[in-house]
C-alpha cells in the first residue's frame, strides 16, 4: 500500500516541537504496519527534508505568525478574508492546485491520502478527494480557535480567531465526513469531532523516538522546576498565564524555575526564582537539570508531547488535568490538581523528595496501543493489501 502523508511541514529530523515528534511517531507507525509513505508539504526555511528520497517538497515557508512583519500579516488576512480559507490555511497557498497536483502526479501512484491536521488539507482540500483517506486530527482547531478568542487582549484579534473558529469548524467537518477513519491524539477529541464511533475512529497514543529515553547516569539537578515550550502558541501561553499568575505567587522565594524557549512580549514574573533563559541547546538535558516537571496545559486540545516526553524520562511532575489529554497511563511520581495553591504544595514537595521512575514501561505500552490503533485504521481504509500487515 502507497500512502501520501499530506502535511504543512515536512520532517526535517530536528523534532523541536510538539508537532514535528508526532508526524515523526506517526509516519514510524505506519511504515512498521507495512505501508510505503511518500509526505508532502514545505520546509522550513534552511532545512531540508530528513528522508528526501520518500518526500516531495514544494518549496520553503516560514508560517509562524511570531515572526512575520506586520506587512505579512496584513496579507495574510487580506488572502484569508479575499479566499475564505482560514488564516492557517492561507498561509501555505505559496503554490498554486496545479503545482500541487503536478506534484502529486509525478510521485503516485497513490492507494490513499493521510490528511494530517487541517491546515495542508484545508489549503488544498479539493486536490484530495480522489482516493480514500485518514485524517489525523492533533487538535479540535476550532474549539482551540474559540479559547484562543476568550484570551485574546484585543477586538481585532478576537474577532480574527472567532473568524478562524466558524471556518476551522466547517473544514473539520467536512474532512472528517469525508475521511474512511480519523485519527485523534486524545480520547476527548473524538467525540469533539463527532466520530466517537470505534468504527469511524481511534487515538493514537504517542512516543517521542522509536526507542524509551535512556538515561546518562545520574542527574545533575540545577533548579527546582524547569518548562520548556513553544510560548507562542496561543495555547501554551494561555498555560504558562496560569502558572505564572496563578500558581507561582504560592511558591517560596526561594524556589528556582527556569523556563525555556522563545517569550513573546508581556510576559513577566516578579517572583524572585523565576529566570528566563531564551533557546537552549539540549531540550531533554535542559528538563533533566529539574528536581520536578510542572505539565501546566489549560487550553487547548490534543495530547501534550510535553507530558509524553516527561513520563518516557521517569521525571517527577505535577500536572493539570488538560496536560494528561491522550495519556491511558500516569506514573506514580506525577501529581495531578488544578487548583493553584495545591499545585505549588505539590511541586515544593516533589522538588524536596525528588522520585525518578523507569520510563521504558510507559514507552512500551504506548507502542504497543500506537501500532494497534495504526493497523485498526488501515483496514478501515478500505485498500489494505495482504502484505501489509506482517
Amino acid at each position: 500500500m502507497h500512502l501520501l502523508f499530506a502535511t504543512s511541514i515536512v520532517p526535517d529530523g530536528a523534532l523541536t516541537s510538539g508537532y514535528e515528534i508526532a508526524n515523526a511517531a506517526v509516519i514510524a507507525a505506519l511504515r512498521r504496519a507495512g505501508a510505503r509513505v511518500t509526505v508532502i508539504g514545505f520546509t522550513w526555511p534552511g532545512k531540508d527534508a530528513a528522508d528526501p528520497e520518500n518526500t516531495v517538497v514544494l518549496g520553503a515557508i516560514d508560517v509562524r505568525t511570531e515572526s512575520a512583519s506586520a506587512l505579512q500579516k496584513l496579507a495574510w488576512v487580506g488572502k484569508a478574508m479575499f479566499s475564505g480559507l482560514t488564516f492557517a490555511s492561507v498561509k501555505l497557498r505559496t503554490v498554486s492546485d496545479h503545482d500541487v497536483q503536478v506534484a502529486l502526479e509525478q510521485a503516485g501512484p497513490f492507494d490513499g491520502y493521510v490528511l494530517n491536521s487541517v491546515q495542508f488539507a484545508g489549503a488544498f482540500e479539493k486536490l484530495f478527494e480522489d482516493r480514500p483517506s485518514i485524517f489525523v486530527a492533533h487538535n479540535v482547531e476550532h474549539l482551540s480557535a474559540l479559547e484562543n478568542a476568550a484570551a485574546a487582549g484585543g477586538l481585532f484579534q478576537r474577532l480574527l480567531f472567532r473568524r478562524e473558529a466558524r471556518l476551522l469548524k466547517v473544514v473539520e467537518e467536512r474532512l472528517c465526513r469525508r475521511a474512511r477513519f480519523v485519527f485523534t491524539l486524545a480520547e476527548e477529541d473524538r467525540a469533539a469531532l463527532g466520530v466517537a464511533s470505534d468504527v469511524r475512529s481511534a487515538v493514537l497514543p504517542l512516543v517521542t523516538g522509536a526507542k524509551a529515553p535512556t538515561p546518562k547516569g545520574p542527574r545533575q539537578i540545577d533548579c527546582d522546576a524547569a518548562l520548556i515550550g513553544t510560548w507562542t502558541w496561543q495555547p501554551n501561553r494561555i498555560g504558562l498565564d496560569w502558572f505564572l499568575g496563578k500558581v507561582v505567587p504560592h511558591l517560596r522565594p526561594g524556589f528556582r524555575i527556569r523556563i525555556a524557549g522563545h517569550m513573546p512580549s508581556g510576559v513577566s514574573s516578579t517572583h524572585p526564582g523565576v529566570e528566563f533563559v531564551g533557546r537552549v541547546p539540549d531540550a531533554r538535558a535542559f528538563v533533566c537539570g529539574a528536581a520536578v516537571i510542572p505539565l501546566i496545559s489549560t487550553a487547548g486540545s490534543g495530547v501534550q508531547l510535553k507530558t509524553i516526553e516527561t513520563f518516557e524520562l521517569g521525571l517527577p511532575s505535577v500536572a493539570t488535568s488538560r496536560s494528561l489529554r491522550g495519556i491511558d497511563h500516569r506514573p506514580d511520581n506525577s501529581v495531578v490538581t488544578d487548583d493553584p495553591a495545591d499545585f505549588a504544595r505539590a511541586l515544593e514537595a516533589a522538588a524536596a523528595d525528588m522520585r525518578d521512575v523507569d520510563g521504558s514501561a510507559f514507552h512500551r505500552q504506548q507502542v504497543k496501543a500506537l501500532d494497534t490503533a495504526i493497523r485498526h485504521g488501515l483496514e478501515k481504509l478500505g485498500v489494505v493489501k495482504q502484505e501489509v500487515f506482517p
